[in-house]
């Protein structure tokens, strides 16, 4: 095979044009099937590197043919394509070369139509592999050329070939064994386009064809080229007319029962079936088949949807298919066996719509099921009601699988409306292609990371965006495992979407509040965001994701506009970024302002160079986690309380998943950030991402609270009888930074009411309220009336002295005011003047006074309560 590859090399130095591009591209897709069967991972990245190799050398002899551009003025006459307003950069024109490599063939950009040449000579075929379900292969006879799978009665009518590719009597497409609906059901859709005729768009998507009639024609050598749109750009598509045979009366491809003979819908099928992996086609859904086979623009409508004004969808929909401007088609949900038999409909599956009528207020689809032998609507206004009759305003003689329908029944007992609109509907297109590497996992609640771009328009207009997601062999991998249901297989290829900003002055976005459009999460490869953009405004366009299973994916962002837009990847609001990854854990997890735990959450110290805007980011990859981020005047050290006057910037209320605290102006210093989760306990990982447009922000993980200190333990204090007060006194060496925590301990392993801990510590407290940790000792109030309280309330002061000359250094309730460790107290603050309130201890929190000094020269001896 290697040498064979070689050969067409070499005849590819020695030759020019289209002669030339003809070696290349041969000699560039046997060695991408060398690749593929080598067992070497060597060889199989030396043999993939001269695939690429020749992938663009090739490119390069296109841009010096003129016939390149020739050709592809013609196709955009002939289809009246909008204009492309925009020069692809060298770098995206890689890229979609680099993505022409699927299932081990090579579909490479469409560049010229074929020559009539290419369909003489000797036979043609194609090796690639075309795989087949367990139930296909039970009754697989092997691959036939057209006349062997025709029977002697339909050659004997005619007196060529032309029976193979000219319809005698109207189209009556049908699919048997093959679990493509949703190809069928496109094919069924679309062949009032497709049919030959002048206004036929067959001629710019089938090879060879009659560019005059639009009749396909029979290519003497077996190939047939196609023109499909997928991984960015129309490709070329090449297949043999060999079809699959059946053992029994079964097909394997798409037949026509009106035109048994007619094999040209089969080659439109097995070019799709060559690009989406084989025969055995996991599934997809007609929106998608016929963007893929047309190149219009897909759009999905969910018909259970309450956002959705039914009556003006119907006008829009019924006006642009009397002008032939959209292909309508539809799709089931799941249904149960008894839904089935009740409705006449089959569950997760496609319908094709044939036409559209409305008489003297009544809205009616003709609608076929594009299976075989399969049902058909039973309810009101189906076919077998007076549809038939000599009377009926309906005058369309119904075919085995056709029926009318309402269209309110369509919106109550379908899923989805796929509609395929003519791009000619816009004069102006822009194309952008990239590659998103998907972030960590902490990061996806936020649209930090994802690819955003700015757009204007010059006028007041609609303009569309579609996004396309490019098809890799991954996927197809990942959807093979099949499931129970169609629906869980696309599930497992995830979800994206699209949201459109006003206010950001077409800036990058963080956070998904204030957008002006929110499109809903498909699993379809492509989804469209319809609006009426503004002239003037500076929109942020941002591509969204749910579960994408893979690290890395291409896709394309479509703009189509009757206006001139100007669109560039959208610019970081700020100049410098830097991010840090942490978690809260069960030690760390303190919740919000108001839980005693508080100051156990992850704490990071920020220092910036220069005044200037600062932006904090949280984000976490549980999008249910409500998280809170809060920048507070503390130095970066350790906060362990917080009240509206120490905070620099705050998120405001706790958000889902991610939150950002912002400020237009900082002035230079260090400050302490404080990320919290609303509830203690709620375990997560998180990335925090802080910007500014000072270069060299620091930004580090302030050390856990009394990280090492010495901690010190007293003996429990039990409350008994009447009691209401205890003291405990100590003593120190020499000047000491203290704080006092107290926490309810358990006796036993079980609950004990008044009875409480109280400790000692020359440091600063462990980091919860978990911990009974030592403190100096001094005095414990409970209120009487609660004593028998199953959570009685309790205050702890720290004292020097007795009487008028006693002073209260510290109080348990500045807990509850604003204070960072290592401020200093005051006689004018509650908890250092005054004694406070009195709080609940639990078994699970406790209480704690802020640091404070102790002096023994000043101080001979205080007490702890």
């Amino acid at each position: 095979m290697e040498a064979k590859a070689r050969e067409h090399e070499a005849l590819f130095s020695k030759s020019s044009g289209k002669e030339a591009l003809d070696h290349a591209i041969a000699a560039a897709e046997i060695y991408m099937k060398a690749a593929r069967e080598s067992p070497n991972a060597a060889d199989k990245k030396r043999l993939q590197k001269k695939c690429e190799s020749l992938i663009m050398k090739a490119e390069e002899l296109k841009k010096s043919m003129k016939t390149t551009t020739d050709s592809v003025s013609v196709i955009e006459r002939r289809l009246k394509l909008p204009r492309q307003a925009r020069q692809i950069p060298t770098s995206e024109k890689t890229l979609l070369y680099r993505n022409s490599r699927l299932h081990g063939n090579v579909f490479p950009p469409w560049e010229a139509d074929p020559d009539p040449a290419d369909f003489t000579g000797k036979p043609y075929n194609d090796d690639s592999l075309f795989s087949l379900s367990e139930r296909q292969k039970s009754v697989f006879a092997g691959w036939k050329r057209p006349l062997e799978l025709v029977s002697k009665g339909v050659r004997a009518e005619s007196t060529s070939n032309d029976f193979l590719m000219e319809a005698k009597d109207d189209f009556d497409l049908v699919q048997d064994i093959t679990t493509d609906c949703s190809v069928v059901a496109s094919l069924c859709a679309s062949i009032k386009h497709l049919r030959p005729g002048r206004s036929s768009i067959l001629p710019t998507l089938m090879f060879p064809v009659d560019q005059e009639t639009g009749q396909p024609k029979i290519s003497t050598s077996g190939k047939y080229i196609f023109r499909m749109f997928f991984n960015g750009c129309f490709r070329k598509v090449i297949i043999d007319d060999y079809l699959p045979s059946s053992s029994n009366e079964r097909t394997l491809y798409v037949v026509d029962r009106q035109n048994p003979g007619l094999i040209w819908p089969a080659l439109v099928e097995k070019a799709y079936l060559k690009v989406r992996g084989g025969y055995d086609f996991p599934g997809s859904n007609s929106g998608t088949d016929l963007c893929v086979l047309t190149g219009w623009i897909p759009q999905q409508l969910f018909l259970q949807s309450d956002d959705v004004d039914w009556d003006a969808t119907w006008r829009r929909v019924k006006k642009a298919y009397d002008y032939d401007d959209v292909v309508v088609t539809l799709g089931t949900g799941r249904l149960t066996p008894d839904e089935e038999e009740i409705l006449g409909l089959a569950g997760e599956h496609d319908y094709a719509v044939l036409d559209m009528s409305e008489s003297n207020g009544s809205r009616m689809l003709l609608v076929k099921n594009p299976w075989c032998d399969g049902l058909v609507w039973k309810g009101v206004g189906s076919s077998t009601s007076s549809i038939n009759s000599e009377t009926d305003e309906h005058p369309i003689r119904l075919k085995p699988g056709s029926f009318w329908i309402s269209f309110d029944d369509v919106t109550q007992n379908f899923e989805s409306l796929y509609l395929n609109w003519n791009p000619s509907l816009f004069t102006e297109r822009q194309d952008h292609h990239f590659v998103w590497q998907l972030p960590d996992a902490s990061m996806i609640g936020s649209f930090a990371d994802n690819p955003q771009y700015s757009m204007t328009a010059q006028a007041d207009d609609q303009t569309w965006i579609l996004l396309s997601r490019h098809f890799q062999d991954e996927e197809l991998e990942i959807s093979r495992k099949r499931s129970t249901t169609l629906a869980a297989v696309s599930n497992m290829l995830g979800f994206t979407s699209l949201y459109i900003f006003a206010h950001a002055n077409g800036q990058r976005v963080q956070l998904s509040d204030k957008s002006i459009y929110r499109g809903p999460f498909v699993d379809s490869p492509q989804t469209l965001a319809p609006f009426e953009a503004k002239k003037g405004v500076k929109y942020t366009i941002v591509v969204a994701s749910q579960d994408l299973p893979l690290p890395k994916y291409s896709f394309t962002l479509s703009f189509f506009s009757r206006t001139p837009l100007t669109i560039t990847p959208a610019q970081q609001s700020l100049r410098y970024y830097t991010e840090i990854q942490s978690a809260w854990t069960r030690r760390t997890s303190g919740g919000n302002s108001a839980s005693l735990t508080y100051l156990t959450n992850p704490q990071f110290s920020i220092t910036l160079t220069a005044t200037g805007p600062l932006s904090i980011l949280l984000s976490t990859a549980k999008d249910d986690l409500p998280v809170h981020v809060d920048l507070v005047w503390a130095r970066g050290q350790r906060v362990t309380a917080v009240s509206v006057r120490d905070l620099v910037a705050s998120s405001g209320d706790y958000r889902r998943g991610c939150a950002v605290a912002s400020a237009p102006s900082v002035e230079r210093g260090t400050y302490t950030v404080v990320c919290s989760t609303f509830e203690p306990g709620q375990l997560a990982d998180f990335t925090l991402r802080v910007g500014s447009d000072a270069p060299g922000t620091q930004v580090v993980p302030v050390p856990a609270d009394a990280a090492g200190r010495l901690r010190t333990q007293l003996s429990g204090l039990a409350f008994r009888g009447s009691e209401y007060k205890k003291r405990a006194a100590i003593s120190v060496a020499r000047l000491t930074r203290v704080c006092v925590v107290v926490t309810r301990r358990d006796a036993g392993g079980g609950r004990q009411n008044n009875h409480y801990p109280s400790s000692s510590s020359s440091t600063p407290a462990p980091s919860s309220a978990f911990y009974q940790t030592p403190t100096p000792a001094n005095a414990a109030h409970p209120q009487p009336q609660q004593r028998s309280n199953h959570h009685p309330t309790v205050r702890v002061t720290v004292e020097s002295g007795r009487g008028p000359n006693r002073e209260i250094l510290a109080s348990s309730s500045s807990m509850a005011m604003p204070r960072i460790a290592g401020s200093r107290t005051g006689s004018d603050d509650e908890g250092a003047g005054g004694e406070g309130e009195f709080r609940q201890v639990t078994a699970g929190a406790g209480l704690r006074t802020p640091e404070f000094d102790i002096d023994p020269r000043i101080r001979e001896r205080a007490a702890v309560g």
